[in-house]
């Protein structure tokens, strides 16, 4: 077997084995129990949740105070679901004068609703949300079509971490902060878990592999660290995450939400991390494919060149990504001219400072791990001229001779050419 063909057997043997590996976590995720399906309201209610149609609202009982509605709307729904499918019943819509809670239906509209029993009976219908999952499903469904499309063999990859990160949340990272594990333990050893099989599912378990990894886990450990010092020293409580109070307030006050918080730092920079990684590991890698000569410094120095360049967009990465889900807050600040240095000292703007920040502080210390593990890592593995010249063996023989002899092998055809060529190209590494 050809050297060449050697090296895209154990390529693929690496890349099938992450993809292995990826198969049986998911799973294994897909089959534990997270300890909560019979927890809250699922569980209380007792009744089914189906898809229904609505067929009429009655709006007489609903009370308009300026912006917000209260009281009840009554809608007539035809059950789309469940064991009392194509059934019509009144359900009610519970309105409590609240833009962000409250739901208004039309006619027309696809509903999920709650269908309640006594003895087999329908009970009662109560209207919980407009119906999107087909419209989720859809959108999922061609982001996934799109990435096979146009990135093939990878794209089915990226669909494997994809559900692998999903079910690593729902499924390990959430059940067990709320059983009062750390989340900052508990934090890190998932991102640390993700950060591996994702990065093996783009490279396999080569080098390469290893080269980003050690770049992104060494980004994502200082970032954790400073999210420590920063939180604390700032005097950042929990409680500024969406829904944090809805959480205590659900039986769980014993809860760390300034660890949780602690741990969201770190856990949302790790995309850009590995991104950065990933890129810089490449483009090392595709040097010194071109380039088996470079010394591993040389290499480096290359991957800190992509590293500057691609950090310029990362940090902005972040910024907007953090930034864009306050844009009605910054909104409130300029309509009612709130000075900016009440501005930058509110809680909840300092918060994302930190997270934008400290995530930035990973990914500058990443890039230049993470070129020096790959020139480390991936160069001076095939002949180089400023580390072997002279050393080994002392033959003292130069280029030339190697040319030489790749042209004394001109004259020879099929297999014993072949053989020839790459006992030229191995040993020349040797000899030079």
């Amino acid at each position: 077997m050809s050297s060449i063909t050697m090296m895209d057997f154990i390529k693929k043997r690496q890349t099938w084995a992450s993809i292995a590996v990826c198969i049986v976590l998911i799973l294994v995720l897909i089959w534990i129990p997270t300890g909560f399906e019979e927890a809250g309201a699922a569980y209380r209610d007792g009744g089914e949740r189906v898809k229904a149609e609505v067929i009429s609202v009655d709006n007489s009982t609903v009370i308009n105070t300026g912006l917000v509605q209260s009281g009840e709307q009554a809608c007539e729904v035809t059950l789309l679901g469940g064991n009392h499918k194509g059934e019509t019943y009144w359900a009610a819509n519970k309105l409590t004068g609240s833009l962000e809670q409250d739901k208004i239906y039309e006619e027309g509209d696809k509903a999920l609703v709650l269908v309640s029993f006594n003895d087999d009976e329908v009970s009662s219908v109560s209207m919980i949300d407009h119906y999107r999952l087909n419209l989720e499903i859809l959108l999922l469904a061609a982001f996934f079509l799109f990435l096979i499309l146009f990135a093939r063999g990878t794209g089915l990859r990226a669909i494997l971490s994809f559900i692998l990160s999903v079910l690593a949340i729902w499924k390990v990272l959430v059940p067990c902060c709320l059983k009062g594990m750390d989340p900052i333990l508990v934090g890190g050893a998932i991102t640390a878990l993700l950060t591996i099989m994702i990065i093996a599912l783009v490279f396999g378990f080569d080098r390469r592999c290893l080269a980003a990894v050690t770049g992104a886990l060494s980004g994502l450990l200082l970032t954790c660290i400073l999210g420590i010092i920063c939180t604390s020293s700032f005097k950042i409580q929990g409680a500024v995450m969406s829904f944090s109070e809805t959480l205590l307030y659900s039986g769980y006050e014993n809860l760390n939400l300034t660890r949780i918080f602690m741990a969201s730092i770190f856990v949302g920079s790790s995309g850009a991390m590995m991104d950065l990684t990933v890129d810089i590991t490449a483009a090392v890698n595709e040097v010194v494919q071109k380039r088996p000569d470079l010394s591993r410094w040389e290499a480096a120095v290359s991957g800190m060149h992509v590293g500057q360049a691609a950090m310029g967009t990362m940090t902005t990465t972040l910024l907007l990504a953090y930034s864009g889900g306050y844009i009605a807050l910054l909104m409130v600040f300029m309509a009612q001219g709130t000075p900016i240095i009440n501005i930058l000292n509110y809680k909840y703007v300092t918060s994302e400072i930190i997270h934008t920040l400290v995530g930035s502080f990973g990914l500058v210390l990443a890039a230049p791990l993470t070129a020096l593990a790959s020139g480390w890592i991936l160069a001076g593995r095939a002949g180089n001229v400023s580390e072997t010249d002279g050393s080994a063996n002392g033959s003292g023989v130069d280029e030339t001779d190697t040319v030489s002899e790749a042209g004394g092998n001109a004259g020879l055809s099929g297999d014993d050419e072949t053989a020839a060529i790459w006992e030229t190209d191995e040993t020349a590494g040797i000899r030079n």
